[in-house]
């Protein structure tokens, strides 16, 4: 015999998405409001943390139930099931909010995820609170009420389809008690203004954002004019959470829909209205017609592509152009009824409005994380420097630390790594040591997924691990390791360091990567083939990248290093034709390149190199020969003696020391090879 649902203290709640933006605060409101309530809250396996940190205002009333939404049933166990006990209703928050996301990514999650929270409500026999969208009216044209299902309108984007299936799939289900909950575009809590991200079916809302941010630049007398386009339904996540808390306990409600929505429409205009004040934006003095607009969002073919591709850079979603203005109007007079009296109301938009901007400026801009500190361009920046053991690494790691930046330290030689810690930090700087090895994919996602959970996020990071040999290639016909050596450290590390960093940057749209390269690679130097084809490997691949994060805002600098006096030159100390310069010079081109984000730094010697490449190239190789038959390998490259042992002191032939002694470039000539693009001595 089915038992009726009951409205009690002692009931017991399943709860999906409990830790997302609705769903969080549905489990909140659920504790605070009955007190002998116990809560499962669905997570998958990996959320478990994030369910730990708000358990901590929840209590040991909010209980985790380790499933999987896309899994067939749930991912649950037999015994997690059992363990449930008598469940009186299983609010149904998760899905994929995004437009953004892949058909399948979003039938899987909204759709069979829905299929199986059906037959887990079934086989509780609790009723089911479904959460639903006003996504499932498509365009349809017109009062869509809170009877209206399928009358017939198209669903435009996979989004508005998964929805629509999701709630037929609840409907249809047999003897299947259940509530269906339409929300609006949910926002930020209209009390204290704090948002996650957009929900809803349209971006509009904080879409332009970023767009009235730029319009805060201009004069108060500046006369703007809009079009009021992207009418839309917004409504705050806090009177979400209340009326669906309140509306589940409603008695006698089985088998309705509640549409959680404002009562009227905003568009453009009032949302400017709305925060104009709180950013200091100028009044808004008029209105275009929407004819203005209208060629925009219908473009079609080429034209569409160009409108996309302008969208992206804007850090506008470009899917939501299409459908930037919601064709029904909704009409909320049951959920209005079952509210009355219990002091739940949707607050003018107004008058929370600037709360949101607030918020949304502070925590959400994703201009915010380009701006300097005040107290200088690498105050506060966290930069990750590979090979941070010694020689450019650790000269490099001292010299940004005094800058005021947080080091996170990384080599494999931890006794080192150490040793530089405790110097910065008796400095007054601040840095970590993180024993990591760049030829091992584990390691480094290891790595970085600690930095990133400890300290939550990173700005920089400094390719700066590689190793080098200085080998004829005719003393190499039997040494292949050495190439692939230098490849696994000098390439493969650092793109692996890019790799594991570049989504946490797409998020944050703000990344900055300095490869420390050779200038090596402009001049071509013989006896350097296992070592220079790496950094010219890593030259181009961030060059590629660069082009393809334009929009993410996501840089690179390669630094064609001259020689560098580190311990890494030793076994050739002597063999090298030009004068190394100090570690902490070229720790000084580091922070440049940190601080200014130029494309590339070279040298003189270096660009003269590459311009004799280009236009004398026989004479150039010509040259290069000669120095190599200048310089021979040393013993141990020949395999005569260790490079420990004592090799005999070489004279350099001068007349070759004069044909690339570095060029003494006067000062003017310096400061206007700065203003070439793409070219920084």
């Amino acid at each position: 015999m089915r038992m009726p649902a009951v409205t009690m203290a002692g009931m017991r709640y399943v709860v999906t998405g409990g830790t997302g933006f609705i769903g969080r605060r549905v489990v909140t409101r659920l504790l605070a409001t009955r007190p002998d309530a116990e809560v499962w809250v669905l997570i998958r396996r990996g959320s478990a943390g994030r369910f730990e940190h708000l358990a901590t205002g929840w209590g040991d009333r909010a209980k985790p139930l380790v499933g999987d939404l896309t899994a067939a049933g749930l991912g649950l166990p037999e015994e997690a099931i059992a363990e449930l006990g008598r469940v009186q209703h299983v609010v149904h928050c998760a899905a994929v909010d995004d437009l953004r996301a892949g058909e399948a990514e979003q039938r899987a999650a909204t759709v069979e995820g829905t299929r199986a929270v059906i037959e887990l409500a079934r086989r509780l026999d609790a009723t089911l609170h479904h959460v639903s969208s006003i996504a499932v009216a498509g365009n349809f044209a017109g009062e869509f009420t809170e009877a209206d299902f399928d009358v017939g309108q198209e669903l435009p984007t996979p989004y508005h389809q998964t929805k629509f299936e999701a709630e037929l799939l609840v409907r249809s289900a047999p003897a299947l008690r259940y509530r269906i909950y339409r929300p609006g575009v949910v926002v930020g809590d209209s009390r204290t203004g704090e948002m996650d991200k957009v929900h809803g079916p349209d971006y509009f809302f904080p879409l332009f954002f970023p767009l009235l941010a730029k319009l805060a630049v201009l004069p108060r007398f500046t006369p703007v004019v809009l079009p009021d386009i992207g009418r839309t339904n917004i409504v705050p996540v806090d009177y979400v959470a209340d009326a669906l808390v309140e509306l589940l306990h409603a008695e006698g409600r089985d088998g309705q829909t509640f549409h959680l929505t404002a009562p009227q429409s905003i568009g453009l205009h009032g949302i400017y209205r709305g925060i104009a004040e709180a950013a200091g934006l100028p009044p808004l003095r008029g209105s275009l017609p929407r004819s203005v607009a209208t060629p925009v969002l219908t473009m079609r073919g080429r034209a569409k592509v160009w409108r996309n591709m302008a969208a992206t850079q804007l850090g506008i979603p470009p899917e939501v152009l299409d459908i930037i203005d919601l064709a029904p109007t909704f009409t909320c007079d049951e959920t209005q009824k079952a509210l009355s009296g219990k002091g739940i109301e949707v607050p003018e938009f107004s008058s929370y409005a600037p709360r949101l901007w607030r918020y949304w400026a502070e925590h959400l801009n994703p201009d915010r994380f380009r701006r300097d500190d005040p107290a200088g361009p690498l105050a506060g920046r966290h930069v990750i420097i590979t090979g941070a053991s010694s020689g450019i690494g650790r000269a490099s790691a001292i010299a940004v630390a005094e800058r005021g930046a947080t080091v996170f330290a990384l080599a494999r030689n931890a006794a080192a790594l150490d040793e530089l810690v405790a110097e910065i930090r008796a400095n007054g700087g601040d840095a970590h040591a993180f024993t990591c090895d760049v030829t091992d994919s584990a390691s480094v996602d290891h790595t970085v997924k600690d930095i990133l959970g400890r300290f939550g996020h990173v700005d920089y990071l400094v390719n700066n691990a590689g190793r080098s040999i200085r080998r004829s290639v005719v003393n190499a016909c039997d040494r292949l390791h050495d190439y692939e050596r230098m490849m696994a450290v000098n390439y493969f590390g650092a793109v692996r360091m890019v790799l594991a960093l570049l989504p946490h940057w797409r998020e944050r749209r703000f990344g900055h990567v300095v490869n420390v390269s050779s200038g090596g690679v402009l001049a071509r130097n013989p006896q350097y083939s296992a070592y220079l084809p790496t950094k010219a490997a890593l030259d181009m691949f961030a060059d590629v990248v660069a082009s393809e994060t334009v929009s993410d805002h996501i840089t690179f600098t390669n630094i064609h290093m001259p020689l560098v006096r580190t311990p890494m030159i030793v076994p050739s100390r002597r063999l090298n034709p030009v004068r190394p310069i100090s570690a902490e010079h070229a720790a000084a081109m580091v922070v440049r390149a940190l601080i200014e984000k130029p494309v590339r730094i070279d040298t003189p010697l270096g660009t003269l190199a590459e311009i004799g490449h280009y236009f004398t190239p026989r004479l150039s190789r010509w040259i290069l020969h000669q120095l190599y038959l200048g310089y021979p390998d040393s013993p141990a490259a020949q395999g005569l003696a260790s490079p420990d042992s004592a090799a005999p002191r070489q004279r350099r032939p001068k007349r070759a020391v004069r044909a690339v002694n570095p060029l003494r470039v006067p000062r003017p000539v310096r400061k206007a090879v700065r203003l070439v693009p793409g070219v920084h001595w």
